[in-house]
This record gives structure tokens, sequence and C-alpha cells, in this order.
């Protein structure tokens, strides 16, 4: 029996940018099992312009690269939720093309519509739900020979009557260190997915771990998974990471399970099992802010960890308790925000606006939050709509009234449902496709929270300090001051500087240099002598040590010389003396150690050292630099 496992086509540049895990896995499941195998992500496909679209639907272009990669007996389809409407157009074409194919939905996209996809749509064949190893082999054993799918645990399939037949749950496999190795070789290089999205990150996806046990209202991955979590062992993710070395184009792993840190012993185990081998690859997790603390996180920092996705959902812990979140109410937020900065890990913080329970004091906590923490260290923000899509608890409670908004894209659905046989096929079936509708609102206010969700984090993470001064000098919370940028029509960069407030400006040149810098990269240049890649920076006002304190208080007017530059952990501040700004002025990479002044030629000679000139602050003669600022941006 020949199959062909496919995911489904979405212009997610983050999701086409590297291979799914699910499908690798299941890809090296099936061969292990002996059972001929061919994989295509159909993402990745369009990404690359694969596909032939001039005059075609693009359920047609997949359909006819899927039937070109030959004759297969049994086709699935992997979906997320936004990937379904496109999924079953695909399926339907290629039911017309092959009448004898077997076709097969799974992934979390099927969560709490399985049995509806079956009955309504005779190209589904069988929906695989949950976890898909053990189940897909049993499914195809069975089609071999010659049974049918009813007697399958995990499976949901028509029975004679065209009714679905829905049978019992599977129980999760156990031990997740026996699943088969990645079938890398079935799907295009890492090398070769970087080259489409222009990505130099080299970030892979790892299947570190599976499930949740927790029930969040906005969240179909619990219940996906039954409400059960397992990890990898430590030695066989440590194996998975240090393998990365071999695969060209691959650099660094993005753990994709939800709950990293939940499992503490695995957590450290794996950090200690990395620094032991001495691999050297960065990765990054995703995790929730209850689960790490600064031990964990300074063990995460030395073992190559260097971002971590925290669901925060709202700084409000009421609107997390009406939401099931599940976090104790006394989770100090910043405080997990400082230890990451410490750990030299960056934090993204992701925020669900518009939760129900959430009212104005409620959004201008999670804003505020959202301008401290951006202030306090480099953070990246990620503010959302919630769309109740199915199978998680808001679908229950408002699926039947919620609506699409137009122009307001739902987050689950970035990419995907706008091909006209995918909105016709939403407009037809309206219950099952509520990923792309929102919570029922007002929707002068649903608009008004989307646009804070696509401006206000840009903003704050490129101007955090004018963001807090201009603040501080109107006596505005985040929200207030947002509403009277937003009323000014001009840019931030434009309205901050009409305040005409010194320390703004200050602010503003002191970020924007930060921005140049982090635009330029890194520099490649053929120096024969020391360089200086940054920007110096001169500051009426001492805002490094304001900023320390959030600007609390009144704040210094005194000269001070910032030194901006790109280093190991993106873009850092230090402090310099007004002679250290001097002579980095002078490091433009013409010239040799000999060819400058005796007195700067032992500063330069610790420069080539530490990296650094070291100039004590006060003094004129090269010989220190302050120590950082401890503000990084």
């Amino acid at each position: 029996m020949n199959v062909l496992l496919a995911s489904a086509p979405h212009r997610d540049t983050f999701g086409y940018s590297m291979p799914p895990p699910g499908l690798l896995r299941l890809g090296g499941a099936l061969r292990a099992a002996g059972i001929t195998v061919a994989l295509e992500d159909l993402a990745h496909a369009l990404g690359a312009g694969a596909l032939d679209l001039r005059a075609k639907s693009l359920a047609r272009a997949c359909t006819e690269r899927l039937l070109a990669r030959g004759e297969h007996s049994v086709v699935g389809l992997s979906v997320m939720g936004a990937t379904v409407p496109i999924a079953l157009a695909i399926l339907d074409e290629l039911r017309r093309a092959r009448p004898g194919v077997i076709t097969l939905l799974g992934g979390p996209g099927t969560t709490g519509i399985d049995v509806e996809l079956v009955e309504r749509f005779a190209c589904v064949d069988v929906v695989v739900r949950g976890e898909g190893e053990a189940a897909l082999i049993e499914l195809l054993r069975a089609f071999e020979r010659g049974e049918h799918a009813r007697a399958v645990a995990g499976t949901t399939v028509r029975g004679a009557d065209g009714r679905a037949l829905r049978n019992p749950d599977r129980a999760p496999i156990a031990d997740l260190g026996a699943l088969a190795p990645y079938a890398w070789e079935l799907l295009p290089s890492i090398a070769e997915y970087k080259r489409v999205t222009g990505d130099k990150d080299g970030l892979v996806a790892l299947d570190s771990g599976r499930g949740c046990v927790y029930d969040c209202s906005f969240c179909t991955i619990g219940r996906f998974w039954s409400r059960r979590s397992r990890v990898v062992p430590a030695r066989a993710l440590a194996d998975e990471v240090e393998a990365l070395a071999t695969l060209p184009g691959a650099s660094s792993a993005y753990l994709c399970h939800d709950l990293f840190g939940a499992n503490r012993g695995q957590a450290v185990a794996f950090c200690e099992e990395l620094l032991a081998r001495g691999v050297r690859t960065p990765w990054e997790v995703r995790a929730r802010a209850d689960h790490l603390d600064a031990e964990l996180l300074e063990h995460m920092g030395r073992a190559g960890c260097y971002r971590v996705l925290l669901g925060i959902e709202s700084a409000d812990s009421s609107v997390r308790e009406r939401n099931q979140k599940g976090m104790r109410a006394d989770v100090d937020l910043l405080q997990v925000v400082d230890d990451c900065a410490r750990a030299q890990i960056l934090p993204i913080l992701s925020l669900i606006l518009g939760l129900p329970g959430e009212d104005e004091h409620a959004l201008r906590a999670s804003l505020d939050f959202c301008a401290r923490a951006s202030l306090r260290a480099g953070v990246q923000l990620s503010l959302h709509l919630v769309n109740p899509q199915p199978g998680c608890g808001l679908f229950e409670e408002f699926g039947r009234s919620a609506l699409p908004v137009e122009g307001i894209p739902p987050d689950m659905a970035w990419g995907a449902g706008d091909e006209p046989e995918e909105r016709r096929m939403r407009a037809a079936h309206p219950d099952l496709f509520t990923t792309w509708a929102l919570l029922p609102n007002d929707e002068a206010h649903l608009r008004a929270l989307h646009a804070i969700a696509s401006e206000l984090p840009d903003v704050l993470m490129r101007h955090p300090r004018a963001w807090a001064l201009l603040a501080k000098a109107r006596g505005a919370d985040t929200l207030d001051l947002f509403r009277a940028w937003k009323a000014d029509g001009r840019s931030f960069e434009t309205f901050a500087r009409a305040a005409n407030d010194p320390c703004v400006q200050d602010a503003l040149l002191w970020e924007q240099a930060c921005v140049r810098v982090a635009a330029r990269g890194r520099v490649e240049h053929d120096s024969v002598g020391p360089r200086f890649d940054g920007e110096l920076v001169e500051l009426q006002h001492d805002l490094p040590a304001a900023a320390a304190r959030e600007f609390a208080g009144a704040i210094e007017p005194k000269p001070t010389w910032l030194a901006v530059r790109l280093g190991a952990h993106g873009i850092e501040t230090l402090r310099v003396s007004r002679g250290a700004a001097a002579l980095l002025r002078e490091l433009d990479g013409e010239r040799t150690l000999d060819e400058y002044a005796p007195p700067a030629r032992s500063a330069l000679a610790q420069w080539n050292r530490d990296g650094w000139v070291v100039i004590p602050s006060g003094s004129h003669a090269p010989s220190a630099i302050d120590a950082p600022t401890g503000v990084s941006s």
C-alpha cells in the first residue's frame, strides 16, 4: 500500500519556513513499519512558487501536484483550523480525479468537528483523531486486509448508512522516546526552506513533547491531546537537537511543546545533557510563566536557550480565571520578564485582547504591563484577538453567535481562507469554520482592539523609553496615550517630538540608533585595524539611570554618552565616557594599531582583547569604558 501524506497549504511565512515536525514524525513511523510513504508540504510548495496557479484555483493546483507524485492508494492531509476548508477542496478535487483513492484528514484542525467532517463531506473517508502514529498504522493494515476501519481506535469513519462512526479514543503513546526518527529526506532540505523565505536563523521545529493538561477556553490543544502531557525524554531530545548540526541550513531548534518546564526534572536534565555534551546549538521554547523561575531560566540560558514564548493572555488575573488559564493569581509576570533578561533569554509575551471578562480596567492593566515589560528588558510583544475555533470552550459558549468581521483576520487564520472555494465553503458551513469568527461584541470595539493589537507592539518594542516618558509627561496610561496618538494621525516619532520634551527627544535619539544598528545587522568588512560598527549617542539627560527606575522621580540633566552595538544577544547599550566616545569615533578599521597615537595604542590593544576600549568615567585618557547600562533594546 502506497501512502501520500501532505500538510495543507497556507501563506503564513513562519509556518512554511521549516518542515512540519508532525508530518516528519508520521513519515518516520510509517517507514519504520515497512509502509511505503511519501510526504508533501503544500505550504512550502506554495511559498516556493512550485504550484501552477495560472488560471487554476489553489485547490486544483495542489491536487495536480499530489497527482504528479504518482499512484497512491491512500492520501491524507494534515490540517490546522485555518486550513480545513482548503484541505476539503483539495480532497474533493482528488476524489473526482481518482475515485478509488482512500482519503484521510488529521491534525488539530479536526478537533471537535470530526463527525461533521465525515457526515457532510463525501470526500473525507476517515478522520484520524489525536496522535496519529499508532492509529494510522493500524488503519493502513486494516485497509491492506480489505477490512473496514470501524474497529480502529482513534478514528472517525463513515458507516454504511452515511452516518459517522466515532471509534473510542486511543491511549496515547506512553514513551515518546520510542518515536521513530524524523523522515528528513522525504521533504525538501532545511536550506531549501530557508531559501524560500529568506530566513537566516536556520530555525527548525522539533516535536519535543505532546499535549497539555490545561483546558484554556480559547485553545484546542488540551482537548486534542485528551488533556494529557508527555515529553520526549531529556537524552533523546538532546540527541535530536545535537543532530541538527548535520542538516544543511539548520542552526537553531524550536521545541514545539507548549509546556517546557512543566516537567521540571526533564527540563533540567535536558539542559544538563546539552551542557555535558558541549552542544552549541541555540534553541527556543514555549512555556507558561508559572512554570519558570530564575533558577530554571538561568540553567536554560547557559544551555543555549535564547527565546521563550510565554502565554500571558491577560495581566488581569480575573480574566485569566474566567478563561480557565489555570495560572496562580499571584504570579509576578514582570519578575519573570526580569528573570528572562538576567538569563539572556528573550521573552515573547503573547496576550489576547477582548477575552470574556475583560473590561476597560483589565484592558488597561494588560497594555500597561506590555509597556512596563518593554521598558524593563528587551521583549517581543504579540497581541491578538481570539477566535472561538471548534474544539475549545469559547466555541461551545459563543460559536453560534460569533461572526467574522471584514478586515480583521483572526490570528489562527493567518495566511489561509481567502481563496474563492474556501470562502464559499466557509459561507456554507459557518458552524464549522468559526476560526474566522470573532467573539460577539460591538464592531467598533473589535476594530479598536484590532488597531491596538496591530500597531502598539511595534511602537513599544522600538520606542519603550520615549513612550514611557511621553506617558509620564502627559499623565496618561498606555491606553490613553495610544488613543491620543491615533487621534493625532501622525507617526509616533512625529507625535512624540511635538511634545517638545527634552527627555523624550533624548529617548528618541537613543532608540532610533538602536533601530538603525538592528537594521544593519552584522557588518561584513575587510578591516585591517580596530573598528566600531555601532553608533554613538550623546544625551542631555542620564536616561539609563532613570530607565532602571522606570522613570520614577526626577531625571537628572547630565550629559551622557552611549555606545549602541549589536551583541551576541541582540542590541546592547553601554554608557561610555566622553573620552571613550572620542576614541570610538576614531576606529575606522583602516588604520593599524601602530598608526594610532601612543596613548591610544594600549587602549586599542585592550579593545582587541576584550572587544571594547575601557575608559573610566570622567577621564579623557583612553583606558576604560564604563560597565553596561543594564538596559538592552
